[in-house]
């Protein structure tokens, strides 16, 4: 992949980024594939109604981390002789939490349920089907065991395995003409299957749970340090799935249509982590050595994520009736214009991602926080407005601003506006017309 050419931008770093993680995105190729099959199988009803079930386990499955992965990779680096303390201490706390939230979903939905205008049929199964992967995803304190250990090439290799006969799995779903309950076994199965993984993973190192300790002192000091992040998580879901589950109450079709135009437009979102990712060593050296290229390298990053995701906005806005065609047929009529609306949010992740590393480095983390919450209440908000309007038209609009307010809100506050003005240059291209119009140096 040819990137354009900024000062600060380490292309080998980028690429070798790419290269470690060609395996993680082949996953995530290979799903959306099986996704757009099960789509195209279940048709917009059936596909709502799943969706839905997804994105509200989701919000609450948030609680369910604890917030904890960033921590345990802290703790058993400070801490190695106390791995297996930190390990089943963290284990026993998850897996608790989430034998709550099951029922608790549950709950949720039977009560939504109860008082939707459009109730249709119950979905208690399928969503107590997608509540109880949370439990299962208790064991992904393994994951974080093997990045305190820079490993993770192990849990990628199990996740990948498990990805595969997920995939397949669901194809034989399609051919066997399984009805919609056993796409929601599936993903409990997923994640029963990617569990066992993690545990084979472990024991094939040399290590063995049995020897995992909890320790209350430690559960504690653990919980009171995670718990900030463990909100800011679940504002995080709320303001990434709550459109899914708002709509709903336009009926279980106006979610399928509207999800497979966000799905697609989503599918992308990987871009600016690599980049990112890439990038921020040589923005965090530059801090430390020349603030005036710490600021040039910020305004050439913003520019870039511009110039990448600006001409696929202006691409899709024109063509999305036409993918969504290509890919559905006539499935899906309706999402077209979905997509064209929502592929501009894009922009403004992309741009979000890039002040998210500044506003890291600058260490204003409850700035970041900040953000999501008003970018999830902001979606809230104009979807309880815009959705009886214009259904799932509605809630691509709701998400298009949901996404300029929590990436913009930095212009709101007196210390981070500098970097709001600089990211509103760039959208407004002024940096690309400063060069173009600038005249050429002089010959000596």
């Amino acid at each position: 992949m040819k990137l354009p050419s900024i000062k600060g931008f380490d292309e080998a770093a980028f690429h070798k980024y790419l290269k470690n993680t060609g395996w993680l995105m082949f996953g995530k190729i290979l799903s959306m594939g099986v996704n757009i099959l099960i789509a195209k199988y279940l048709l917009p009803k059936s596909f709502g109604d799943i969706s839905f079930a997804n994105a509200l386990t989701a919000i609450v499955a948030a609680i369910g981390t604890l917030g904890l992965d960033t921590f345990i990779i802290r703790e058993i680096i400070n801490e190695p002789s106390k791995k297996e303390e930190i390990l089943g201490t963290s284990l026993w706390m998850r897996i608790g939490v989430n034998t709550l939230l099951v029922p608790l979903c549950v709950g949720i939905y039977l009560l939504f349920h109860h008082y939707s205008k459009n109730p249709g049929d119950s979905l208690t199964w399928v969503v107590f089907f997608y509540a109880v992967p949370s439990l299962f995803r208790s064991f992904n304190v393994i994951d974080a065991y093997f990045q305190s250990q820079v490993q993770s090439k192990y849990v990628v290799h199990v996740q990948n395995i498990g990805v595969v006969f997920s995939a397949a799995f669901k194809v034989l779903l399609i051919l066997l003409n399984a009805s919609m309950i056993w796409f929601a076994i599936a993903i409990t199965l997923d994640a029963i299957l990617l569990a066992a993984g993690l545990v084979i993973m472990y024991h094939k190192q040399g290590f063995k749970l049995r020897t995992w300790t909890f320790n209350t002192t430690r559960a504690k000091m653990l919980l009171k340090q995670s718990f900030p992040l463990m909100f800011s998580a679940v504002m995080v879901s709320i303001y990434m799935k709550i459109d899914q589950v708002m709509l709903k109450s336009a009926g279980s079709e106006a979610v399928g249509i509207y999800s497979v135009a966000a799905n697609l437009s989503e599918a992308w979102y990987f871009i600016p982590v690599a980049i990112v990712t890439s990038v921020f060593p040589a923005i965090i050296n530059a801090r430390r050595t020349d603030l005036e290229r710490y600021h040039k390298r910020l305004i050439n990053l913003y520019d870039l994520l511009v110039y990448i995701s600006l001409p696929v906005a202006i691409i899709i806005s024109f063509l999305g009736s036409d993918i969504i065609h290509l890919i559905y047929g006539n499935q899906y009529n309706g999402a077209g214009p979905m997509l064209s609306i929502h592929i501009w949010s894009g922009i403004f992740v992309f741009l979000g991602s890039a002040n998210s590393q500044y506003l890291l480095a600058e260490g204003y983390t409850s700035i970041s926080f900040q953000r999501t919450a008003v970018g999830a209440v902001v979606n809230i908000l104009l979807n309880i407005w815009l959705i009886p309007l214009y259904g799932g038209l509605g809630t691509s609009v709701a998400t298009m601003i949901a996404c300029f307010v929590s990436a913009f809100y930095v212009l709101l506050i007196p210390k981070t506006r500098e970097q709001g003005i600089l990211m509103l240059k760039s959208l407004f291209l002024v940096h690309l017309f400063q060069k173009l119009v600038q005249p050429p140096a002089a010959k000596p």
